[in-house]
């Protein structure tokens, strides 16, 4: 109906309650010096896919103004650490004019009737939920201030709201708690609505802490191992010492069921599960079964026959046509390239390769499941627990509605909450020991037998005379990447889990071309991916999926056809950057980290760029990478070149909390570090070598840089994007550039110390886990 005027619900409800429908346009890019070719993301993305799947149950989403006065949410999203339960509450508090401490924001249980509205991912929810939020707390205020004046006998108009409290000219005054019942619709109808002004905003834009920052350093805040469930004990997994090995036989069951502590010895497909007192109980267990097992899914492989594997299935590069392309761009941008031949043109081909790395967040796999014979309860942090659920029940045999799976909030998650498979788990485990449980992954099952972001190589041919760019190819290859999960609910699910996994690829490819985009104008642009169909290596959507990769690939490229053009690299991506949006955050942090300054030899500056979730982001770096500094000994530690200096600007549309995003970027930059320098893990033998944090080498705080500086930009649009994994891209691609301008060697590898001796002592495959520590005291500072 307009920019700000909405049509939502007033809902028939015991108290005020509100309800949105929606509909949003798409922004414009700008006009183009060298055209490049528009690519899908660039008209339709997936933060679009997202929002418009969202779209025709926005209805159901609901605010509710309670009798004490608070409005309550229930979010269905989940909360893994990003802050969206604050973002959402201030959302609220602006349309409601309620104190940001009034708004109490819960995450929802499975609600089957959302569809394809409660997947969590590709950092949508503020994108997805902006409006009917605020459509839906808009129509709350909209009633109180109807029922206000008829109580107070004053016009509409002429009344005013302060912290939920309704005022008239002369002085009286009536608050929501008291109007939240007598307002309430007695039935369900259309309402439109007015959303406040941007101009009128005090709550939105303005830096707010996370609402549940206190108790979640004072160890107050409730995770699912927190849950305080009757009779649930804990349980543990003994697991193949092969990458998804399975039972044969348990040839001891008898004997550890009667350790102490043991109530339960059970085999479920994913190893053999102990139920006993304490979770040290249950430990000293696993590591005592006998288990014969079958061989895993890439038994006898290393990294080596992957990669090989990946190679064999790469598309080949187009063979440009140079005479075409010359005409090509001629036409489009009316002579620029007057004057060029085909001897003019020069081609560059690259080649890189990533590295399977663990997708486990700091939070391990947890769950806890009561099953009875007619019905089950779940508690687990999820990001798709409709299909969870609906999954869930068919493991069981229970019909769907019989199953109840309460979402819990999340220590992390990069994409790790996306599948089930704790919960699943523990169902199994409750159902066979007819018993509630408290199931927990060790911190070693995770890396070997949890879910990886894919191996990957990405070839980038780069085709140009002069100054132009005529094409820009990628190709990127890897194994597959696991969407099973579906949109968050089952049918999806059950589409995309046909055999062969050529559904999986079809999802794989509308991932990549709905998120992936080149932003400068490159004349002739196009990126493609190809992965395998085989599911032998466990993997998921970790963190910013494919845009890591794809841009430290591409960025690298770039960094060298700009020596060549003898341009430097942040002459050269203002040059070719396709919008003002970009170049806005190129020179915020050109000029606040002070470009091109004066660095000793072994040290050097690095910028990238990566444009997704309708926003762009820029990075620079400075990176040390003498002697000196790659050989420093930390007791216990892998330490290697090391990051000095971040520099990062943002530029993610509206943004509802400055602080919130800020410190989403600072865990962005220290994502992007990690996979430059350090992060990843070693198949050997159809073994993971790593078994713990302790040798999964994510960012440490010895090699965390001293200055970060994160520049949140004021917003140009009133269209708010993602800022939940905007952070890893620009700063992975960065890193990699400044390594490659220190060392004057570019990088094909990554991380950089892959190949390098392993530096750890690799823990043992039988037992899978390692002893509890009695030395702890031992390892403080």
């Amino acid at each position: 109906m307009g920019r700000r005027r909405f049509v939502g619900y007033l809902l028939a409800a015991a108290t005020v309650t509100g309800a949105a429908q929606i509909g949003i346009g798409l922004g414009t890019p700008a006009a183009a010096v060298v055209p490049g070719v528009p690519q899908p993301a660039d008209l339709y993305d997936l933060n679009d896919l997202l929002t418009d799947a969202a779209r025709p149950t926005a209805n159901l989403i609901q605010v509710v103004v309670e009798k004490d006065g608070t409005a309550s949410f229930e979010l269905p999203r989940a909360e893994v650490g990003q802050g969206i339960t604050t973002s959402i509450a201030m959302l609220i508090a602006e349309e409601l004019d309620l104190p940001l401490g009034k708004v109490n924001v819960t995450l929802s249980k499975a609600r089957p009737e959302l569809i394809w509205n409660q997947m969590t991912g590709g950092s949508n929810t503020i994108h997805a939920m902006y409006t009917p939020v605020r459509v839906a707390a808009a129509i709350a205020r909209r009633v109180l201030l109807d029922a206000a004046a008829i109580a107070l006998a004053q016009p509409h108009d002429t009344l005013s709201v302060y912290e939920g409290v309704i005022t008239a000219p002369g002085g009286a005054s009536i608050s929501y708690g008291e109007l939240a019942t007598s307002a309430a619709a007695l039935v369900t109808k259309v309402v439109d609505v007015d959303l406040k002004p941007k101009s009128d905003f005090a709550v939105i834009g303005t830096p707010r802490r996370r609402k549940d920052a206190l108790d979640a350093v004072t160890g107050k805040k409730q995770f699912a191992m927190d849950l305080d469930v009757p009779d649930a004990l804990p349980v543990m997994v003994c697991r193949a010492p092969e990458h998804n090995g399975t039972v044969r036989s348990v040839r001891n069951k008898a004997e550890v069921e009667a350790m102490p502590g043991v109530t339960h010895v059970v085999t479920i497909p994913t190893g053999v599960a102990v139920r006993a007192g304490t979770f040290g109980q249950c430990i000293n267990a696993v590591r005592a079964l006998d288990v014969e097992w079958n061989p895993g899914t890439v038994s006898g492989r290393s990294d080596a026959d992957v990669l090989e594997e990946l190679r064999g299935i790469q598309r080949p590069m187009a063979v440009p046509n140079v005479e075409e392309l010359l005409g090509t761009v001629t036409d489009a941008v009316g002579g620029l390239t007057g004057g060029l031949t085909a001897a003019d043109v020069k081609t560059l081909d690259t080649d890189f390769v990533f590295y399977t790395r663990s997708g486990s967040p700091l939070e391990t796999n947890c769950a806890v499941a009561d099953v009875r014979a007619d019905k089950a309860t779940i508690w687990a942090g999820s990001k798709t627990p409709i299909v969870a659920a609906e999954s869930i029940a068919l493991e069981l045999g229970l019909p769907p509605t019989a199953v109840t799976f309460n979402v819990v909030e999340s220590g992390g998650s990069f994409g790790r909450k996306l599948f089930w498979d704790a919960a699943l788990e523990a169902a199994l485990v409750s159902q066979k020991c007819k018993a509630p449980v408290r199931l927990m992954w060790h911190r070693a099952d995770e890396p070997r037998q949890g879910r990886n972001h894919p191996m990957a190589t990405s070839r980038v041919r780069t085709v140009w005379a002069g100054d132009n760019i005529l094409s820009v190819e990628q190709q990127h290859t890897c194994t597959a990447t696991d969407y099973r999960h579906g949109f968050g609910e089952i049918l999806t699910s059950s589409a995309i889990s046909l055999p062969a996994g050529v559904s999986n690829l079809g999802v794989s490819e509308t991932i990549f071309v709905t998120s992936q985009q080149v932003p400068y104008d490159f004349g002739l642009t196009t990126q493609g991916l190809m992965e395998t169909t085989s599911k032998a290596i466990n993997s998921g959507a970790v963190r910013n999926v494919y845009s890591p990769d794809v841009r430290a690939a591409l960025e690298l490229t770039i960094d060298q056809v700009a020596k060549k053009m003898r341009l430097n690299p942040v002459e050269f991506r203002l040059k070719y950057a396709k919008e003002d949006r970009l170049r806005r955050v190129i020179k915020q942090v050109a000029a606040a980290g002070n470009w091109g300054r004066s660095m000793p030899a072994g040290t050097a500056q690095g910028i990238a760029v990566h444009q997704e979730y309708k926003g762009y982001s820029a990075c620079l770096v400075e990176i040390d990478c003498r002697p000196e500094t790659v050989n420093r000994k930390i007791y216990n530690a892998v330490t290697g070149p090391r990051v000095t200096k971040v520099t990062f600007a943002i530029d993610c549309g509206e943004v509802i909390n400055p602080k919130g995003v800020e410190a989403q970027m600072q865990g962005g930059i220290m994502d992007g570090i990690a996979l430059a320098l350090t992060a990843s893990t070693h198949l050997e033998d159809g073994h993971y070598l790593e078994a713990s944090w302790d040798n999964y080498f994510y960012t440490r705080q010895w090699n965390t840089p001293p200055d970060v500086r994160v520049f949140v930009m004021d917003p140009v649009t009133d269209i708010p994007g993602g800022a939940g994994e905007a952070g890893v891209a620009a700063s992975f691609a960065a890193v990699a550039c400044a390594y490659a301008r220190a060392t004057g060697t570019t990088p094909t590898s990554f991380p950089i110390n892959h190949h390098d001796p392993i530096s750890f002592e690799v823990k043992s495959f039988v037992p899978p886990v390692p002893a509890s520590p009695t030395d702890g005291l031992s390892y403080t500072y």
